[in-house]
């Protein structure tokens, strides 16, 4: 089983942010290996992102489509879960909406795909000049100069930003920090766990459960890094202060999917399978 272009799908995340979401377009639009489609998985903003991608379909390289959901709060997830039903490749890559990738990121995701295996990316953070400047229409840097923020815990450090795929070859065989903004996976694979449990709404650990789920039911982690490269633009963050707070909800549940080593969720993309097959064939 190999990943090219004509069995990518990607699902790019958004919120209320259409000039991020602009950025991100664009730098799809210059990939090497464009995907087979990509799909804009709205968590309910307004107008001007839907007038955005409208405007933006009929000049996109590959069929652009937008699958939106009611404004009920943070629920990615479940945005998510949307997109991907409605996905046709056999292959998605997960992406958010407010970062901008390197030319070579969707033949990177594509080149360490493996039968069994689900890939685990992450970002480099632009800083608030840096963010500036690339929307207002500045060229994006992939490169260890790059003016940015490395020292936020769970976020690339510096020397991240070298594009090297062969050191990135040997970082894959070790485990890493699950981020959804950078992921990907077969489709068969996130439809056997029933994609984002959806009772994980709010900010947090949506993406770390689905991993634990996906890993319980014998999917392996390969960790992405010094490939892959994406530039996350700055914007208010909506974390908590500790992320690993157990008395939040999202985390229960999380520490319930590793202690009873879960594979499936019950509110899951199973809903919207229908719905997407029979829009597919319209």
């Amino acid at each position: 089983m190999s990943v090219s272009a004509k069995n990518i799908s990607v699902i790019l995340l958004t919120y209320n942010w259409p000039e991020a979401l602009g950025l991100a377009l664009d730098a799809l639009t210059r990939q090497t290996l464009l995907p087979l489609e990509v799909i804009v998985a709205d968590d309910g903003s307004a107008e001007p992102t839907r007038a955005l991608v409208e405007s933006r379909m009929a000049d996109f390289p590959v069929p652009l489509r937008h699958v939106w959901h009611e404004d009920r709060g943070f629920r990615a997830g479940a945005a998510r879960n949307r997109g991907m039903a409605a996905s046709r490749g056999d292959y998605l890559v997960l992406l958010d909406g407010d970062m901008v990738v390197h030319p070579q990121f969707l033949a990177d995701h594509a080149e360490f795909a493996a039968p069994g295996c689900f890939l685990a990316g992450g970002r480099l953070r632009a800083s608030m000049r840096e963010t500036a400047r690339l929307l207002a229409g500045g060229r994006p840097r992939f490169d260890m100069l790059m003016d940015g923020i490395f020292d936020a815990p769970h976020d690339f450090r510096r020397y991240h930003a070298l594009r090297w795929n062969t050191l990135a070859e040997r970082k894959a065989r070790r485990p890493g920090r699950v981020m959804s903004c950078n992921m990907s996976f077969w489709r068969s694979d996130i439809l056997a766990v029933n994609g984002f449990d959806e009772r994980l709404e709010g900010y947090g650990s949506e993406d770390l459960e689905l991993a634990a789920r996906l890993r319980n039911a014998g999917v392996r982690q390969k960790q992405l890094k010094f490939t892959a490269l994406a530039v996350h633009l700055d914007h208010k963050s909506r974390a908590p202060i500790d992320p690993d707070d157990m008395s939040m909800p999202n985390n229960r549940f999380l520490h319930e999917t590793k202690k009873r080593k879960l594979t499936r969720c019950d509110r899951g993309i199973d809903q919207y399978l229908d719905e997407a097959g029979a829009q597919s064939r319209v």
